[in-house]
């Protein structure tokens, strides 16, 4: 949930057949009516924007605002391609699917996309979306007080000493202000319905098939695309894995911070301690996890100003969210580390970080509250609050802490999707073994979760997203690679050091 950021569980779909008829191949989930008219196939144009492949073209489709009233109001999905650099060696289309929740797609296939091999770039037609709510789709928002756009605010992280008073009337606040102005759009805001709008750019490309690669939450839009369309996938690549507990499902992610915060602080604390490092916080690993923790400390008491930032102080919780942001990637360690000097010298932070726009913010919050049901027993929230801090000191409550789903106003509109072992065993997961947004152990779950649908390539690197041509792994490129071109995984799950 990186402006933004599932869990896992397996029980079965009846069959492939089924499942094409429900639209929702789950024992517990929402029979889905038919799509409707398929939308008409995309009139391909030029792209609005700057720093995109000149041959990347855009198009508009339309899909139903409620896929339950399919001759009902429509709203527009922007979509995006690369054309096959071969066509003769072409074989069908690759769906680069979103991560966030709230994050658009539109230029996925000239930033993400140019990251392929070319063999792959060959083989297909490259195309990504902007997922209803956002971007060039119809897009919507919540039309948040500012200060309610911080993940400081959205974040919730507790006050100094774990009291979580302010965080109940913050999430009171911005579920009443979704409410109040994100209108029937934003209520039909949901992995469920993304997957639906998936099947609708396929039904629109004329394609039996689609082969995916989905990154961080779009490997949960990926899982449950696949549980709801078995038939349609053909080569389906899920990257930095959500766990599908469906439970959970998002809940399940905020709570999995306090485990990849544990997880991948050692990789920085490592680097911070080494000689050779270019800003060196202290000798030993330990020393650098002291000097963050006591940072944080003295910053709760004393917070610096620091202009242009939503609010404009340094305090505890921006450190350990500066923190949390920098540990997605080791290029960010440096950063991070000249915040910490400066910081411990009293030195105003020179660059703020940028808060989301109103629509992205809105589609996350709204994906995140209408996927599930979430607690709402505020004692219960205090209570695991003070016993995460204690346990995960790094994260100091936040995790487990109250957010907006706790008194949001809708009740999600369709169960989550259980995935199951229940389907074609055409599914690739590869992971990071650190991975501060997706851990490994929730991405253990989908693994358990697919069975013998799926094969893991685990890959011993610490980072979020795109494992696949990120970590300068060889081994597990090439699994991933030959997969998407000829359709052989690995016979069993593979560890690449």
């Amino acid at each position: 949930m990186r402006p933004t950021t599932g869990r896992t569980a397996a029980l079965a779909l009846a069959t492939a057949a089924t499942a094409s008829l429900l639209g929702v191949a789950s024992a517990n989930a929402t029979p889905d009516p038919p799509a409707g008219p398929t939308a008409a196939a995309p009139d391909w144009g030029a792209c609005e924007g700057t720093g995109l492949d000149p041959r990347q073209e855009c198009a508009t489709l339309k899909v139903p605002l409620d896929y339950r009233d399919p001759g009902g109001k429509r709203i527009s999905l922007a979509v995006s391609r690369i054309p096959s650099e071969r066509p003769r060696a072409r074989r069908g289309t690759l769906l680069l699917i979103p991560g966030g929740p709230g994050s658009p797609g539109l230029a996925r296939p000239s930033t993400l996309g140019k990251r392929l091999p070319k063999s792959v770039r060959d083989a297909y037609d490259v195309v990504s979306f902007d997922p209803r709510g956002l971007g060039r789709s119809t897009h919507t928002g919540c039309d948040l007080n500012p200060a309610d756009l911080s993940l400081l605010a959205s974040r919730p992280w507790p006050a100094p000493g774990g009291d979580i008073t302010r965080n109940i009337a913050t999430g009171r606040r911005i579920a009443d202000t979704c409410a109040r102005n994100g209108g029937e759009l934003l209520r039909t805001i949901s992995t469920v319905n993304e997957a639906r709008d998936i099947d609708s750019v396929r039904r629109a490309l004329g394609e039996r098939k689609l082969s995916a690669w989905g990154v961080s939450y779009g490997t949960y839009v990926g899982s449950v695309y696949a549980q709801m369309f078995p038939e349609h996938t053909d080569r389906w690549v899920l990257d930095s894995n959500d766990d599908p507990n469906p439970e959970r499902v998002e809940h399940g992610w905020l709570a999995n911070y306090a485990v990849g915060v544990e997880d991948t602080f050692p990789d920085f604390a490592a680097w911070a301690s080494a000689p050779d490092s270019p800003v060196r916080l202290a000798g030993t690993p330990d020393g650098v996890r002291r000097r963050v923790l006591d940072l944080a400390a003295r910053l709760d008491a004393k917070p610096l100003p620091w202009p242009g930032a939503n609010p404009p102080e340094l305090n505890g919780n921006a450190l350990r969210q500066s923190m949390l942001d920098a540990l997605y990637s080791r290029d960010d360690f440096e950063s991070l580390a000249r915040l910490i000097v400066d910081a411990d010298a009293g030195k105003v932070p020179a660059e703020a970080p940028a808060d989301p726009p109103q629509d992205a913010a809105a589609v996350s919050l709204a994906t995140i509250c209408n996927d599930v049901d979430w607690p709402t027993s505020l004692p219960d929230y205090a209570r695991d609050v003070a016993a995460s801090r204690k346990s995960h000191p790094l994260t100091a409550g936040m995790p487990v802490n109250v957010t907006p789903c706790a008194f949001w106003h809708d009740e999600p509109r369709d169960k989550p999707v259980r995935i199951t072992d229940q389907g074609p065993s055409n599914v690739l997961l590869v992971q990071n073994k650190r991975d501060v947004a997706t851990p490994y152990s929730g991405a253990l779950g989908l693994r358990r979760a697919f069975g013998d649908r799926a094969r893991m390539v685990g890959v011993d690197a610490m980072g979020h997203g795109a494992a696949y041509v990120a970590n300068g792994s060889g081994c597990a490129d090439r699994r991933v690679t030959d997969f998407l071109l000829t359709g052989e995984r690995p016979k069993r799950d593979v560890l690449c050091r």
